[in-house]
């Protein structure tokens, strides 16, 4: 066996659960995209962690993952260009991909690594944790049940953001989805609440310029300092993208179950990410599915979203907003599929309000939060919420029903009802769903909610109580209109 190797000690008190020695293999047989192939392997695991030693002695990081027989498979974190199958050493550490966290995290940005990029100084680990978290129990998981105020009307107003809750931001190449995220994140408080709220915010595989401006809005907005923000840049590599929403998820389970916060975490783009996670998978030769990526896709991505959620008896909270672009605005593909199944519900951002130039550009009829109903009402938000939320859907929904009957037989075939209805929708969208980047308090989203129902006679309002019409229904109490 032509394999030479390094036989040092180990005394240092984070490695002393690792075997009393550790072997460099120079056994490297093939190499193939991110991937490296490691001949007559002894003692290695699944997920194991490796540090490869290059000809130019800079040293990486990667992980194992599959073993067969005496060959290791090692995915490696920063790609393999510069690395030789001659020169290059192998060294397992026999254990898992670890993130060192500390209170010290937030207000600091870092690489999809976990290494600090914002020029401040290391950070002094509390412990290491596991990047691939720990399952959380289905018995000890706490129903969501409270309300997050992000301020964007849209989505405090017919789709709630409840806490403990997983919602996808369905965006499309040249929509904002990514601005949108850095708004709710400057913007989300638990109202009322009183308790500590963070945000740990991941970008995956973004441009330099839309990381510059992540960072001046949360620096504009002085939520910098309850925010910590990983970011994989467009010129990083691809490979780090698949352990950069791990990295933040470690970081959120750190802050919201070891110090009790409500952590807001944000991943962008998750596209990107499922893009690196079929580049894996040509390289490794298996067998593709639909369109490409791996048959465990759906696995995986549940692997990263199942880690939101509340525990029972303890404090904090994980809720996550998850952005990604589909291909093609296509909202049957795969990575917006999946991710309809996993998660519950969606918000869809609309190219037409974008070309109308609507700010946020959220389309509420295909949207859906199938967790509202229990963060809202009386105690939480309003007591009217759920009905004011289902006679917009439904009178909006019928705005754009005459839009598309306008378009073969004209407005002047309309009757004055339904040029109501169809006044209703231009305006709904104007002063409901558009609002640039104000940060609108509950109760001014209420406000303009009942001035848009105004315009239409009270006893057409079918969806709402008659009781909540004659508290809120503008310009009269009494029951002249019902």
């Amino acid at each position: 066996m032509d394999q030479a190797k390094d036989i040092k000690d180990i005394t240092t008190p984070q490695l002393s659960a690792l075997p009393l020695y550790v072997i460099d293999y120079r056994t490297l047989s093939y190499l193939s995209g991110p991937l490296l192939f490691v001949e007559n392997v002894q003692n290695v695991g699944y997920n194991e962690t490796v540090e490869l030693r290059g000809p130019d002695g800079m040293v990486r990081r990667g992980q194992v993952l599959e073993v067969n027989q005496n060959r290791a498979v090692v995915q490696v974190f920063v790609g393999t260009r510069g690395l030789d199958l001659e020169r290059t050493k192998a060294r397992f550490t026999g254990d898992v991909a670890r993130l060192g966290v500390s209170l010290e995290m937030l207000g600091r940005m870092f690489n999809g690594s976990g290494d600090p990029i914002d020029g401040g100084p290391p950070i002094v680990p509390e412990m290491r944790l596991d990047i691939n978290g720990q399952p959380i129990n289905p018995w000890a998981r706490d129903h969501p049940a409270e309300f997050i105020q992000t301020g964007i009307s849209a989505i405090d107003g017919l789709n709630t953001l409840v806490r403990g809750q997983k919602l996808p931001i369905f965006s499309g190449f040249g929509l904002p989805g990514g601005e949108l995220a850095a708004q709710i994140a400057a913007q989300a408080e638990v109202r009322g609440s009183g308790e500590e709220f963070a945000v740990v915010f991941a970008a995956i595989g973004i441009p330099h310029h839309e990381a510059a401006v992540f960072r001046r809005s949360f620096e504009a907005s002085g939520a910098l300092e309850r925010t910590v923000l990983f970011m994989n840049l467009a010129d990083d590599p691809t490979i780090e993208r698949i352990i950069t929403p791990r990295v933040a998820l470690t970081a959120a389970e750190y802050l919201a179950f070891r110090h009790g916060h409500h952590v807001l975490a944000i991943i962008t783009d998750m596209t990107n990410y499922a893009e690196a996670l079929r580049e894996v998978s040509a390289a490794r030769e298996e067998v593709p599915g639909r369109r490409g990526y791996p048959g465990y896709l759906y696995t995986d991505l549940a692997s990263l979203y199942e880690r939101a959620g509340r525990i029972k008896n303890k404090q904090g909270s994980i809720t996550q907003l998850l952005i990604l672009t589909m291909p093609d605005d296509d909202i049957t593909h795969p990575i917006p599929d999946l991710t309809g199944y996993i998660t519950e519900g969606q918000i869809v951002l609309s190219r037409d309000l974008h070309r109308k130039g609507i700010y946020p550009p959220i389309d509420p009829l295909p949207c859906l939060s199938r967790l509202m109903n229990a963060g809202i009402g009386e105690g939480k938000t309003r007591p009217d919420h759920r009905q004011v939320a289902d006679q917009l859907y439904a009178l909006y929904a019928q705005g754009r029903d005459l839009r598309r009957l306008v378009a073969i037989v004209g407005e002047a075939a309309l009757s004055e009802e339904d040029r109501r209805y169809l006044s209703f929708a231009e305006r709904f969208e104007q002063e409901f769903v558009n609002q640039g980047q104000t940060n609108r308090s509950l109760e001014e989203t209420f406000e303009r909610a009942w001035k848009l129902l105004g315009m239409i006679p009270a006893r057409e309002l079918k969806r709402i109580k008659t009781e909540f019409i004659e508290q809120h229904y503008p310009g009269s109490k009494s029951s002249e209109n019902l």
